[in-house]
This record gives structure tokens, C-alpha cells and sequence, in this order.
């Protein structure tokens, strides 16, 4: 359980963390301390730890060597060179750092492992990760060089250098810190690893886990806007109501489904401007034969399916925070030293990410989806043959002259074919380390991928959200708009605080940039 200690906005840690709490923890916005209970744990595992030393048992990356190298044996009094070497060759990550929230997110998902109290690291090592997220840093990790095999070896390897000196924090900003300034500021002394805690620390899943909270998060987010922006573009398309009436859900009965099929009726919740009469309401009159009305009876897919888009992708999307709670509360270490095992220590497979990179997989495939939803209804709405009453791309001035949202669409397009081009990590094992780790589960690069995706779909809804605030503009300045639902006119509000009314030709990039960013960071719920 977790629960709010004294210190306003500080969490109490216990087993357990929401992830929305957890989101919050690596965005700087809520501290947290260790509860009693969670550091007896930690005491535990690490006593079963020592003991398991002291007898001079075997124990994997303690008293022998590492992947392959696992049948040398290693004597006690070498037991500090060792752990200092795991974290030199593992300290092998390149390229770009991740995010400063997404470090965060790392430390706080290998602090959740370590509470759990079968790792075996000492409590105060547990408080100086507590510390780091109580500051405004988060060190600085290279996201490329882990397969997802025995953890995230490589980029935790890195965090343990940034504890013990070595290497560089980042404020929030980006701005590059010394490390061992960066502990100085935060108030504590450089890791010891005269206590083995360095393969307590470098083992596990924290860093695909870490990404994977925050794009759970993200993802809850995008789905509150995909029911606001389809509502409002509902609204301003004239839509019908009747296929999203809630006798459809009911029969087919996808929890997604119900869901999208409840948040969409209340979306239009008020409105004027959607056509509630069933077609079946139409009689025709005897004799009438073939005849063209001027309006289909049924609207284009990307209006009438929505109910049953957005459920599938929720249901998607369900299941990858399913499977990130679970994760971010695991023991996903090897060895692992539980209090009820038959022997002190246990070796296994815990740290294998499958479960991470298939759910992570999954997710960016619905969101991709997701996303060529939205860039049809832009393309729909922003199409003078296809849409009556409205300008070309919703131009707000002279037609030719101007050309309103004609780039926006494109750019949304692309986009659209951008995310379109990187498939599953997760079919992708490749054997390596000595085909010691023959089997891999690619976990963080495909938390990495479904980040990186949701970045170019936040981008596409918010094309589709000034689309939508565009059209109900344009009706409402010739007079034409009926009265607009409360989701929809907060939409349009929260739009026009970015990107204002479209009058003349302007370059949208930045607003775009800007909407997307803000969509991303806040749902709009009705």
C-alpha cells in the first residue's frame, strides 16, 4: 500500500505505487520517503545476502564471475573489485541520454524492485536512490545498449556511476552537472560498493519499466483526447448520434468498447449540432422507387466505427498497464533471496523483459492505429469534396490565396507514415554475450519505440484538435453552429490558448510542437 506521509506531497513508499503517483515522482511534482516496512525488507534480504556469504556458497556475480564467465569462482577478498568491475564493463551505453523525467522513472522502478526485499541491497543505498528523486536531478543514462536480457544492465550500470561520482547529472532543463558536485548538492556521499550492492543494483527490468510507466500514463491521456477531439469533430461535422448508441456495446460487449462507446455519448452530452434521428426513423413513401437523397444515411468510418476504434486500442492500452504495474512492483533480479526459499539464494529468469516488450509492442501497434484514425478525420474534414459547407483545409481567408490547414494535414500524414515504419522489437531476439543470454526480450527498446510514437501522436491529435476548433469556428462566424456540448467548447478553449483562429496563412509548427506537448501533459475530461 502506499499513503501520504506528514509531509505534504511527500508519498510513503511501501510495496506499492500507482503508476499515476509513480508518473508524478519522475516529473518532480511529489516526493516520497521509505516506510519502516520496506526498509526492514531491504534489511532482510540483504542479511540472507551476507549470510549466503559467509558460508561460501556459489552465488552468481558474488562469488563467481559473470554470464559466461559465471563457472570462474571469485574469493571473498575480491568481492568489492568485483562488483566495481560489473559496473565498468557494463557502463557501456551510447548515444543520447534518456529524458530527465524518463531517468527519474528508472531510478523509481529499481527502487520499487529493491523494496520488495528479495534483492539484497542495503537500505542505505535504497535512501540515496530516494534522495536523488527527492532533488532536481536525474542522472545522465545513454538510452542504446541494452538488449532487455538480463535486465537493463547496461543503463542501470550507468546510474551507479552517476551515485558514485563518476559521470554527470541533469537538471531539469538538461543542463549537465558533475556528478560528484550533483551529490554534493543532494547531500550525500558517493556509493560504496564494499557491500555488493552493484549487482543489486544494475539486475532487472527498472528501465524499460520506468519508460513503460510513463508511456501508460501518456497513453491514458491520449485516449481522453481521442473522445474529445472525435465528439467535437463530430459536432462540427453534423454527425449521428445513432451509431454510437450504447445497444451496441451491450451486444458487443468489449470492455474497451463500453467504454469508449459511455465517454463519447457524454462528449456530445447537450449538443445541437449532431443528428439524432435514427435512419430507420425515415418511412418511404409507397411507390416511391430508386431515388438519391442529398446526404448518405450513415457517416464515413472514421466518425460512425469510433466507438469501436478507440475501444480496441483502450483494450490494448488496458493491457499494457496491466502488465507495467505488475513489472513495477517485481523482483526482477538474479540471484534473488526471498524469505521463503529452500535455499538462500535462487537463480532464475526474472529479469527476462518479455512481458514488457509484447505489451509495449502491442500498445505502439494500437496507438499507430489510433493515430491513422485521427489523420482521417483531419483528411475528411479538411476536404472540400467531401465536407459540404466548409472551405478548402478550413481556410480562414481567401481561398487560394490562403490555404488554411493544407500543410498541417500533410505534415500529419507523414507523421502518420513516420510511425508507421518501425515494427515490433519484440520478434527480434538476437543471441549475444557469449550465447550466454541466447534469448532476448529487446524490452527497452521497444518502451523506447512506443515512446517515441506517442511523441508523433500527441503531434497528429493536435492537428486533429485545431482542425476541430477551426470548423466550429467557421460555423459559428457565419451563424450556422448550433449549441456546442460543454467537451466540445473546452476543447475549443483549450486550443485557441495555443493556436489562435486561423484568419490568414501562418506557420503552425511551433503551435503544433506546443499542443501536442500540452495534450500530452493534461487530459481533457468530461
Amino acid at each position: 500500500m502506499h499513503m501520504a506521509a506528514e509531509d505534504l506531497g511527500t508519498l510513503l513508499i511501501d510495496r506499492h505505487i500507482s503508476l499515476t503517483d509513480a508518473a508524478r515522482v519522475a516529473d518532480g511534482s511529489l516526493r516520497i520517503a521509505l516506510a519502516e516496512s520496506a526498509r526492514d525488507r531491504c534489511e532482510g534480504a540483504f542479511a540472507r545476502l551476507q549470510a549466503a556469504l559467509s558460508e561460501r556458497r556459489h552465488i552468481y556475480g558474488l562469488t563467481t564471475g559473470f554470464g559466461p564467465l559465471a563457472n570462474r569462482l571469485v574469493d571473498a577478498e575480491s568481492g568489492e573489485r568485483l562488483q566495481q568491475n560489473l559496473v565498468y564493463h557494463l557502463a557501456s551505453g551510447v548515444g543520447e541520454p534518456f529524458s530527465w523525467t524518463s531517468a527519474r522513472a528508472i531510478v523509481l522502478a529499481r527502487i520499487m524492485a529493491l523494496v520488495q526485499g528479495a534483492s539484497g541491497a542495503r537500505p542505505a543505498t535504497v535512501e540515496k536512490l530516494l534522495a536523488v528523486l527527492n532533488s532536481e536531478f536525474a542522472p545522465e543514462v545513454p538510452m542504446r545498449g541494452t538488449v532487455g536480457a538480463s535486465g537493463d544492465l547496461t543503463p542501470l550500470a550507468h546510474i551507479v556511476l552517476c551515485l558514485q561520482g563518476h559521470g554527470h547529472f541533469l537538471t531539469r532543463d538538461g543542463t549537465r552537472v558533475a556528478a560528484k558536485d550533483a551529490l554534493a548538492r543532494i547531500g550525500i556521499a558517493p556509493l560504496d560498493l564494499s557491500h555488493r550492492d552493484g549487482l543489486a543494483l544494475v539486475n532487472g527490468t527498472s528501465a524499460m519499466t520506468g519508460v513503460a510507466v510513463l508511456n501508460a500514463v501518456r497513453m491514458a491521456r491520449a485516449l481522453d483526447w481521442s473522445v474529445a477531439v472525435t465528439g467535437a469533430l463530430a459536432e462540427a461535422l453534423g454527425g449521428r448520434s445513432e451509431a454510437w448508441d450504447r445497444a451496441f456495446a451491450a451486444l458487443r460487449p468489449h470492455p474497451g468498447q463500453q467504454r469508449a462507446t459511455e465517454r463519447l455519448n457524454r462528449a456530445i452530452a447537450g449538443t445541437g449540432c449532431v443528428r439524432d434521428l435514427p435512419l430507420a426513423a425515415r418511412v418511404l413513401e409507397p411507390g416511391q422507387g430508386v431515388t438519391e437523397e442529398d446526404e448518405a444515411g450513415q457517416d464515413a468510418y472514421s466518425l460512425r466505427c469510433a466507438p469501436q476504434v478507440i475501444g480496441a486500442v483502450w483494450d490494448a492500452v488496458d493491457w499494457h498497464r496491466r502488465v507495467t504495474q505488475t513489472e513495477l512492483h517485481a523482483v526482477t533480479d538474479n540471484p534473488i533471496f526471498p524469505t521463503n526459499a529452500g535455499s538462500v539464494a535462487l537463480h532464475g529468469g526474472n529479469f527476462m523483459g518479455l512481458h514488457v516488450a509484447l505489451a509495449s509492442d502491442a500498445a505502439a501497434n494500437a496507438v499507430t492505429v489510433l493515430a491513422g484514425f485521427h489523420e482521417r478525420q483531419i483528411a475528411r474534414i479538411t476536404d472540400e469534396k467531401l465536407i459540404r459547407g466548409y472551405p478548402a483545409f478550413l481556410s480562414g481567408g481567401e481561398i487560394g490565396l490562403d490555404s488554411g490547414l493544407m500543410g498541417a494535414q500533410v505534415t500529419s500524414t507523414a507523421l502518420l507514415a513516420e510511425m508507421r515504419l518501425a515494427g515490433a522489437a519484440s520478434v527480434h531476439s538476437i543471441s549475444t554475450n557469449g550465447a550466454n543470454q541466447d534469448v532476448v526480450s529487446q524490452g527497452t527498446i521497444a518502451a523506447r519505440m512506443l515512446s517515441e510514437k506517442l511523441d508523433n501522436f500527441f503531434r497528429i491529435q493536435a492537428i486533429a484538435a485545431i482542425a476541430a476548433a477551426q470548423a466550429l469556428d467557421i460555423a459559428e462566424r457565419r451563424g450556422t453552429a448550433a449549441p456546442l456540448s460543454a467537451s466540445a467548447s473546452l476543447l475549443r478553449v483549450f486550443v485557441r490558448k495555443t493556436s489562435p483562429y486561423l484568419e490568414q496563412d501562418r506557420p503552425l509548427g511551433g503551435e503544433i510542437d506546443i499542443l501536442a506537448a500540452r495534450m500530452g501533459q493534461k487530459p481533457l475530461t468530461v
